[in-house]
């Protein structure tokens, strides 16, 4: 049963390479909701879990988070990039459970079906490292530590393998949560943010801002007023 004094609860589900750190930026305008960024297994306070190469176990994996800690029948989902496409897939899987998030939020990704030509994941280790540069967010310190990089790396191809394979393979049924996505507009594909409105029911809203694929780190506050706005006005139906 809720608890009828429960904050407002916003899960947010990493990049690829991310984990439960990921989000700690933009913890601190949050301090009125009940902040809980989740992480796949391999990585961070999971790092001994098998690392997951599968986008519907990734997506259980996620799903059974939420249902463990869901408190508030008022939360929201927000994704970045790879975790913009699971909480899509996450969110349908809470409407089977009868928990209709009350919108989602994704960034740097221009939705199912759009994607680029390269395939990331099986690229040859440097032009796996060029990509990764050209993406930014991985610090040179790591890029340039063999050790480092080495352990990284694995975690990094699986996470590419899942989002590669569930934008070309996978069918995403239109949620009945409102959408509203963002992209930086250096990003490969910003041209193809609308393509998101086609996977709700419910009402669509999209921006894009000054940025590459990591532009989030430079609109920290712009975000997550987004976020807040989304859970205090949207109505899923």
């Amino acid at each position: 049963m809720e608890n009828p004094v429960s904050k407002p609860q916003i899960f947010l589900v990493h990049f690829a390479g991310g984990n439960v750190y990921s989000f700690q930026f933009m913890k601190q305008y949050f301090h009125e909701y009940d902040f809980i960024p989740l992480e796949l297994p391999g990585r961070g306070n999971r790092i001994k879990e098998r690392i997951l190469q599968n986008f519907t176990a990734a997506a259980k994996d996620i799903h059974e988070q939420i249902v463990s800690k869901l408190k508030s029948k008022k939360f929201l989902l927000y994704g970045h990039s790879m975790g913009a496409l699971l909480v899509l897939r996450v969110a349908g899987l809470l409407e089977l459970d009868g928990h209709i998030p009350h919108a989602i939020v994704i960034s740097g990704n221009p939705g199912p079906g759009v994607f680029s030509s390269k395939i990331r994941h099986l690229l040859p280790d440097e032009q796996f490292k060029d990509e990764l540069k050209i993406l930014g967010g991985m610090p040179d310190e790591i890029l340039n530590n063999k050790e480092l990089y080495e352990f990284v790396e694995p975690i990094i191809r699986a996470d590419f393998k899942i989002a590669e394979t569930s934008q070309r393979e996978e069918v995403f049924i239109p949620i009945k949560s409102p959408i509203y996505a963002l992209m930086g507009d250096q990003e490969s594909k910003s041209d193809k943010i609308e393509n998101w409105k086609t996977f709700t029911t419910s009402t669509f809203g999209y921006e894009v801002l000054q940025g590459d694929h990591f532009f989030i780190y430079n609109h920290a506050l712009g975000l997550s007023n987004l976020m807040k706005r989304a859970i205090s006005t949207s109505c899923s139906t």
